[in-house]
Formats: C-alpha cells, structure tokens, sequence
C-alpha cells in the first residue's frame, strides 16, 4: 500500500519511510503543510501520517482542509503533543488515530495495519483469490499449500493486485503504489515484475491467475 510521510524533520521521516518500504509499503515524503496538501489532493494514498507542528500549514489545518475537500483517506498524526486537548482537537479536526512522539515502530505498524482494516470494513488479516492467499501480518503467501516466496516490490504487486482482483489495473496504478511519485512511469518494470509473479504463483498445474489486458494493464481473477 502507499503511504504519504508528512514530516518536516528529515531524519525522522526517513526513519519512517525505511522502516515502511522494509514492511512492504510505499511511501512519499513532504517536509511541509502546503506539499503535504498538494501530494494528498493530486495522488492516491491509502494512508497519510502526518505531523502537527509543520511549517506553512499545520496538522490540524491541514486535516481540515483534506476533509474539506471531501478526502476520506485515514489520518494517523504523528507529534510530540500528548495532552488530551491536542489530541482531541486532531480528532476533531479529522485525524483517525494519534500516536506521541517517540513511538515503537511496532506499535506505528500495527496502528496503520488497523487502518487499513477500518477503510476496508474488515478486520480480515488475510487477501484471498481462488486458492490463492496473502496473510498480511506475516507476508506469508501460499497457493494450493505451497508457499511462495516474493521479493518486496513482488509481493506489493500481488498485494496491490489482490486487493483489487477481477478489475483491470493498469502499469501506471501498480506503478504509483509500489514506487514514490518521482519514479519513471514509462520503464517497462512493472511488465518484468508480472512475468517473475507468474513464474511463482502459477505452477504447471494451476490455472493462470494474472490476465494481460493488451496497452492497458493487468487483472487477477479470483474465480471463486
């Protein structure tokens, strides 16, 4: 899933960022109110954690202006303020969750796993297709009881592809969720990345799960 960093301390925003990509995110950094809102208005995010003291724009204005512009993406704020006011007035303003500075990383995933499970009206810890399943708190894929073993931006595909499945994705999509927006959406990655998940999901006795739609994209079919 992608995910936009809102955090003007840079050191404290890689941290995050690392961290994400190690857990098979994607993630895109804004160092400011003002980009924060403009990434947030013209790309698609499953989350944004930000932060409250910002420059140009802060946390609490910038959530209110997200939700003005009727974005319902989850809002995990992320700040040194731990009275009860401040994070009153986050969750007022339109946040989701708030977690204090200095935090377990842990304890971030965890809360933006339960995120993801809000947004999606389910509090399912696994992705399924057919006979093919993802459990998204341990990475562990298996099909037919055969685990597959996945590369990070392999298994963010699939992931991006299941969560999706029987809809036509096209490069562009699987592009913006798998890289930051500074990546170079006409390389043909994305094409070399489908063909290596075929070699592994698909054994010689399975059906074909990953469809080409010629100059478009791509679609996963769930049969069941």
């Amino acid at each position: 899933m992608r995910i936009l960093i809102i955090e003007d301390e840079k050191k404290v925003a890689s941290f995050i960022k690392k961290g994400l990509e190690e857990e098979y995110f994607a993630a895109d950094i804004a160092y400011d109110g003002r980009e924060g809102l403009r990434l947030v208005t013209s790309e698609e995010y499953d989350i944004v954690i930000m932060d409250i003291m910002l420059p140009y724009m802060d946390g609490f204005t910038l959530v209110k202006e997200i939700r003005k512009q009727n974005i319902l993406t989850p809002v995990l704020m992320l700040t040194v303020k731990d009275s009860i006011k401040d994070k009153v007035e986050g969750l007022d303003a339109g946040a989701d969750d708030y977690l204090t500075k200095p935090f377990a990383f842990e304890e971030l995933i965890a809360r933006l796993r339960a995120l993801l499970r809000r947004n999606e009206n389910s509090k399912s810890s696994r992705l399924t297709a057919g006979d093919l399943v993802i459990d998204l708190l341990s990475h562990k894929i298996v099909r037919n009881n055969r685990e597959i073993i996945l590369t990070p931006k392999e298994y963010s595909i699939l992931e991006y592809l299941m969560r999706n499945r029987n809809k036509v994705v096209t490069r562009t999509k699987l592009i913006e969720h798998v890289y930051d927006y500074h990546f170079d959406t006409e390389t043909n990655i994305i094409d070399v990345y489908i063909n290596k998940l075929r070699s592994k999901i698909d054994s010689p006795e399975d059906k074909p799960m990953i469809q080409t739609i010629r100059g478009i994209g791509y679609v996963l079919k769930d049969d069941n």
